[in-house]
């Protein structure tokens, strides 16, 4: 069976961007899972070698960093020689990593898997990525495609946390090891089987559009000179910078403190794994109501406006929950406000960015951008990291992130959109 079989099955039945969202979707949740695994290996590595917090902490920066700085190359890839075959790539060298790091016994060899294998395969489930299919098969709704896939890159992180728990109490390290690795395994056959390059290889116009269009090959001819190509326009305005700063503490307020050090400051404070990762869980179930959500409303307001919200309210968050009295009441809360507001800023940050760059650069445009965030997360990662083992709280962890957090919604009301691009439908 080939991709062009199955839309040929659907057709009358299903729009087939659909079912390229939802195996894209998959995709992306199984990889950036994959990504956030060691949240709940730090307790059982410490316990299993010695290993402090910063070191753990230092091989989680680097996937983190990783999966942004890659992204911008990664979608130039894309376009050179496929989604297919860049995201088969990826999951390919996700699984290697992840495979390989059931025999580690050294720290060098947990920086090797779990930070440089698993933050290059990750590096497929970046919101460039997710970007560039959502400009690719939609014409219309833009915005909730861009949304739904947003979500599976942070709620990927966290809902499968309880079962990697329960892994890591009953198996040890080395069982969360074991079992993602047979979850990417699973993932593989179905992006060969059902994800085409592009809406045109099957014979559809993009979803909202009555024009079958080939989607615009780059002219660099290789992903390097796309990547930097866009980089070089983009970096030219002072909005482009505003975003990176503003998506950096994202990152920093996000994946870098709270997906790592979460289970961790629960612990802290004598809650148990399992029950750590099932806040993170409910931060995920809750990431991809707040996803759709800001997606459908970027799809009719303004993304600047709807951004200075999501930070203001995610920084008030991170400043009181230390102050509370962090049990099961005032977690249940601030999992479910912080899970909708979680991964919000992604839709309403690629909205913000096809307005001011234009459709055909924003995916790469906004691979830069989030390897901004990814980097102000590998800083988050490891500072808290750093501050718990230096000053044996996460508190000055919390309260610099949530200022941080206040900050970017005043930042974001300086970024000036050009124009509302075309459709792709009316060019």
């Amino acid at each position: 069976m080939t991709p062009t079989h199955f839309a040929r099955f659907c057709s009358g039945r299903v729009n087939y961007a659909w079912v390229v969202l939802i195996v894209v979707f998959v995709a992306m949740l199984s990889a950036v899972g994959v990504r956030a695994a060691p949240g709940v290996m730090i307790v059982p590595l410490q316990r299993a070698f010695g290993w402090d917090s910063a070191t753990i902490s230092g091989a989680v920066s680097i996937n983190i960093i990783l999966m942004g700085l890659l992204g911008p190359f990664l979608t130039g890839l894309m376009q050179i020689v496929g989604m297919k075959r860049t995201m088969m790539g990826c999951l390919i060298i996700l699984m290697t990593g992840t495979g390989l790091s059931f025999f580690m016994t050294e720290p060098w060899q947990l920086f090797l898997t779990w930070g440089l294998m698993v933050g290059i395969g990750s590096g497929g489930a970046a919101v460039g990525m997710a970007g560039a299919v959502a400009n690719r098969w939609f014409a219309q709704r833009t915005g909730l495609a861009m949304g739904l896939l947003t979500s599976a890159n942070a709620a990927g992180q966290l809902i499968f946390l309880p079962l990697l728990a329960v892994m890591a109490d009953r198996y040890g390290w080395q069982g969360v090891s074991i079992g993602v690795t047979v979850g990417i395994a699973a993932v593989l056959p179905l992006v060969w089987m059902l994800l085409p390059e592009s809406p045109a290889k099957v014979g559809l116009p993009a979803y909202g559009s009555t024009v079958v269009r080939a989607p615009e090959i780059s002219a660099g001819g290789n992903p390097v000179s796309v990547a930097f190509g866009a980089l070089s326009r983009a970096s030219k305005s002072m909005d482009f910078w505003l975003l990176c700063v503003t998506f950096g503490i994202c990152g920093l307020s996000t994946n870098g403190l709270i997906n790592t050090h979460m289970i961790a400051y629960c612990s802290d404070n004598g809650i148990a794994t399992f029950d750590g990762a099932s806040i993170l869980a409910v931060i995920g179930v809750f990431s991809l109501i707040g996803s759709a959500a800001s997606g459908w409303l970027c799809d009719r307001y303004s993304p600047r406006v709807l951004l200075f919200w999501y930070y203001g309210l995610r920084g008030l968050s991170l400043v009181i929950i230390p102050f509370t009295s962090f049990d099961s009441v005032s977690l249940a809360i601030f999992a479910i406000f912080y899970g909708l507001d979680w991964v919000a800023t992604g839709p309403a940050t690629f909205a913000l960015t096809n307005e001011v760059f234009g459709r055909r650069d924003a995916p790469v445009v906004m691979s830069w951008v989030f390897a901004a965030h990814q980097v102000g997360g590998a800083l988050a990662a490891f500072g808290a990291g750093a501050v718990r083992d230096v000053a044996g709280s996460y508190l000055l962890a919390f309260l610099a992130s949530g200022l941080a957090c206040l900050a970017a919604s005043l930042l974001v009301l300086r970024v000036t959109p050009r124009s509302k691009v075309a459709p792709v439908a009316a060019e």
